[in-house]
């Protein structure tokens, strides 16, 4: 099964493997949706906030279950299908028939949660459910987003098999993260897909097409300087902003399609009863982030709960290995500190996630002092 790079909690920044887009351009993506919004869908501008906040609540979730990691990623090119038709079966019923199940979900469930997720967005507005709706539809966000990422969608997700080991988190969260004030658009006319099945098949087959140019794009930019060096970054950019600005300009439209589409087929019902909520309401706790920051020896960490709340803090690695817990326990309401000093680990990027709960908080911690 495909290696994450980050495992489920810590993943603010890589997807499947990696966190698609990193949490700020899963934000971005999602709360950009509203950007394609038509007339009718006035009232689904109060879901936008929560669209945002909780854009990566999906990446979250693959520490504690473990069904979670597949929905992120397809390996579309481990088809026999692909390789010779240019596409596979569109069902689940009639790839687990003809590949088996055990190889199906090796290789990612991505269009197929993709779908169930659109399923249940749909049905929960049928019933006007429209508090659960925003939850499928964050999740729907997610793994439309991780659809346009084409790292996504191929076996070789890292650069492993082409000499450009360590691509996917440099191109999807360090370039964007550098980069991301450039990517502007407006939005588009939507319209209701007729078959919702076949429009994510056909964004996944055409967002395929770019994985060359991105790994053109690293092997040209590692000509200019290492991979940690501002020359390296600016010169990723500028090769692949031409590709990358209309990826996230077609996951937003996409995305505001389908949830176009859902509302519907679920009759068109009012959404009276949607509210947006605000992160800092809906959150009993506010993580800081950790001082300094990079650091060589040790850093302190601040969180304030808002209510008496069991709170677990733990530190991940890249590989979504535990590193450390700083806090197993109850607390009060009210300021807390805790410190973090590695011990014999090496330098590098590692994920501070408090959990409480009732929400997930991250932050990335860079420490430089390393063995």
């Amino acid at each position: 099964m495909k290696k994450f790079l980050f495992s489920a909690i810590a993943l603010l920044s890589l997807s499947v493997i990696l966190i698609s887009w990193g949490g700020v351009g899963h934000s971005k993506i999602s709360e950009s949706v509203s950007l394609s919004f038509n007339p009718q869908m006035e009232d689904f501008q109060s879901w936008v906030v929560f669209l945002r906040y909780h854009a990566s609540d999906a990446d979250y979730r693959k520490s504690t279950d473990y069904t979670e990691s597949p929905k992120h990623y397809i390996d579309i090119d481990k088809y026999n299908d692909f390789i010779t038709k240019g596409r596979i079966p569109q069902t689940l019923d009639s790839v687990n028939t003809i590949y088996g199940s055990a190889f199906v979900i090796d290789n990612g469930i991505l269009p197929w949660a993709t779908k169930a997720s659109f399923d249940s967005l749909r049905n929960c507005m049928q019933r006007h459910d429209f508090d659960k709706a925003q939850v499928f539809a964050a999740d729907l966000g997610h793994y439309v987003a991780d659809g346009h990422m084409p790292l996504h969608i191929t076996k070789n997700y890292d650069g492993q098999y082409t000499g450009n080991d360590g691509i996917h988190y440099r191109y999807e969260s360090t370039m964007i993260g550098s980069y991301i004030s450039q990517i502007i658009y407006a939005g588009e006319n939507i319209t209701e897909i007729s078959n919702v099945n076949q429009y994510i098949f056909d964004y996944l087959y055409s967002n395929y097409s770019h994985i060359d140019a991105i790994l053109l794009a690293d092997t040209y930019a590692k000509t200019l300087g290492t991979t940690y060096s501002d020359a390296y970054k600016n010169a990723l950019w500028t090769k692949a902003k031409d590709f990358t600005i209309p990826l996230f300009r077609s996951a937003s439209h996409a995305f505001a399609e389908l949830i176009y589409t859902a509302w519907i087929e679920a009759g068109s019902p009012a959404i009276i009863d949607a509210t947006a909520i605000d992160p800092l309401q809906a959150s009993n706790a506010i993580l800081e982030q950790n001082t300094p920051n990079p650091f060589a020896s040790s850093s302190h960490i601040n969180f304030t709960l808002k209510e008496n709340t069991k709170v677990l803090m733990q530190v991940y690695d890249i590989n979504g290995t535990i590193i450390a817990t700083l806090v197993n326990n109850t607390l009060p309401a009210g300021p807390h500190s805790c410190e973090w000093t590695p011990n014999n680990l090496p330098s590098g990027l590692y994920y501070l996630v408090l959990n409480t709960g009732k929400d997930v908080q991250v932050k990335k911690m860079v420490y430089i002092g390393g063995v």
